[in-house]
């Protein structure tokens, strides 16, 4: 398969199904019950409109990046590609057009979480130079008890 083949573009309310579908899809990967439901990502979307993306391969969704700002930092959430689609520059692809997405929007530095299990993930950004923090701690408050996080086994 060559890269002319994936088509990357922006993430839009009607991707919903299709993208939750491949989360599911993925071993380990955390889906937030709350944050992670239609109404929640068509609110992240109208939050941050045309910054998250989708990868397609002959019109199905292969990858996508949840992407938003807060006016200082930007943030990558849900970086994914299907299994059998990785090791092909496509998350590389999509992290290329966040970052510009959020350039353009005058943001100057993007944060993420990788969970200390996900291998594959962490290997994903050392390899492509983000620099892994040691000097700070990240703290969380759920303001809603019934949002919690569910592993796709």
């Amino acid at each position: 398969m060559a890269a002319k083949d994936i088509q990357i573009r922006p993430m839009t309310t009607e991707d919903y199904e299709e993208v939750f579908n491949m989360w599911q899809s993925i071993s380990g990967f955390g889906i937030r019950s709350w944050d992670d439901s239609k109404e929640g990502i068509e609110r992240f979307i109208a939050r941050n409109p045309g910054l998250s993306v989708v990868a397609l391969h002959e019109g199905r969704i292969i990858g996508g990046i949840l992407c938003g700002h807060d006016g200082r930092r930007g943030c990558l959430y849900h970086v994914c590609v299907r299994q059998e689609y990785r090791m092909l520059g496509i998350g590389q692809d999509m992290v290329v057009c966040c970052k510009e997405a959020l350039r353009k929007e005058g943001i100057n530095k993007i944060n993420l979480i990788a969970f200390k299990s996900n291998e594959i993930g962490n290997k994903f950004w050392q390899k492509l130079n983000w620099k892994h923090r040691e000097d700070c701690n990240y703290y969380e408050e759920n303001l809603n008890p019934e949002n919690v996080t569910n592993f796709v086994p």
